[in-house]
């Protein structure tokens, strides 16, 4: 028997020395520092989904592992930011995978909250009390209560035939994906969903606009977000690359409201959801909206060795650009032509404006003319 108690207790030792140590979360306006110490018997840290992307590779020196996450670009190393729309309060959190020698895994979940450096103020409408009101001088309060809704946690997973595409493996382009947006478990019975927006880019100078007000802008490569159950978000799509790079990064904004969030009814007939089964007219997303989150999923896509790159595949990216070129509103306003800046602000150029103008430079040079044509 006291054979049986050594052998658990040094079972016990050798579990806990093989864990290592917790890792430390440090956080500022700027940064988000997590050191994982690299003892026992782990072997390498790394971001969820970015195992082998070269730029969010911690620092390792010595038994110390530091990840040095940017929070004003945060989605470069797939950061999820949550605002709070009530309070502006940010939240930003990200999984690390620590990997045993033995081949176990741990998982930390680094999480910075920031809070607004300045608190709103907000002005509500005072009502006159009656001539007759009189307050009491003593208040018998027999109860009181508090809730806290919890804050939501988003997550997002690329799935092959069901099956999430493993994080060291690539696709080659064209190949049929799903794409799943869910809660956690503690915020599903509270809240819905809408993917208002979400763009591809090459992690450098390339992106491309995929969902806007939650449409597809090219269904044939990437369709509506659809829901059965209301808590889990599926889109289907295609793989495609950029011409320089075997990474595409996807980063979404995703309103969460409470209960639910309100369809959308896209121009070409096709319906997009957020957390609700029927249809519904798109009118205003924000009714109801407490949360939003960007999030960032992260794909390898490449070319196998003997595939050749058809036609229809490269065609992909081409017609998603030319979607971009030309973003129609279903309310009949003129055509858009969408860049970003240097600050990631979504900037919109008006192509019939500058049509326009042409076009009356134009007939102004002929009137001109044909008035000197006259008076000669």
């Amino acid at each position: 028997m006291a054979l049986v108690k050594l052998l658990l207790c040094l079972c016990f030792v050798h579990t806990a020395l093989a864990k290592g140590s917790e890792a430390i979360v440090e956080c500022t306006q700027e940064v988000m520092k997590v050191t994982v110490p690299m003892d026992g018997d782990r072997r390498i840290a790394y971001l969820d989904q970015f195992k082998d992307y070269e730029p969010c590779q911690p620092t390792v020196e010595g038994k110390m592992a530091t990840f040095m996450l940017d929070l004003q670009e945060y989605y470069k190393c797939g950061v999820t930011r949550v605002i709070n729309s009530l309070t502006n309060k940010r939240s930003f959190y990200h999984k690390v995978i620590i990997e045993g020698a033995s081949g176990d895994r741990e998982t930390v979940l680094a999480r910075c909250v920031i809070s607004p450096k300045g608190r709103p103020l907000v002005k509500r409408d005072t009502q006159a009390f009656p001539l007759d009101f009189n307050e009491p001088d003593v208040l018998n309060i027999t109860r009181s209560e508090t809730g806290h809704a919890p804050e939501p946690m988003l997550f997002a997973i690329v799935k092959k035939n069901g099956v999430p595409v493993p994080r060291n493996d690539s696709v080659s382009p064209g190949t049929h994906l799903t794409m799943e947006i869910f809660l956690d478990n503690e915020s599903a019975p509270v809240y819905g969903l809408f993917v208002n927006y979400m763009y591809a880019t090459n992690t450098d100078n390339q992106q491309e606009t995929i969902i806007l007000n939650g449409c597809s802008l090219d269904a044939s490569l990437f369709n509506n977000f659809q829901t059965t159950d209301g808590d889990l978000l599926v889109a289907k799509f295609r793989a495609f690359k950029f011409p320089d790079t075997t990474y595409v990064m996807f980063i979404g904004t995703v309103n969460v409201c409470l209960d639910k969030c309100p369809g959308v009814q896209c121009s070409n007939g096709a319906e997009g959801y957020g957390k609700r089964r029927r249809r519904a007219i798109y009118s205003d997303s924000n009714a109801n909206r407490v949360y939003e989150v960007s999030l960032t999923t992260f794909l390898k896509v490449d070319w196998k060795e003997g595939e050749k790159e058809a036609e229809d595949v490269l065609a992909l990216i081409k017609n998603l650009k030319a979607a971009n070129q030309m973003l129609d509103d279903k309310d009949g306003t003129p055509a858009t032509v969408a860049e970003r800046t240097q600050d990631n602000k979504l900037v919109f150029h008006n192509t019939h404006l500058a049509y326009s103008n042409a076009a009356v430079f134009t007939y102004s040079c002929l009137l001109l003319a044909l008035s000197m044509l006259l008076v000669y």
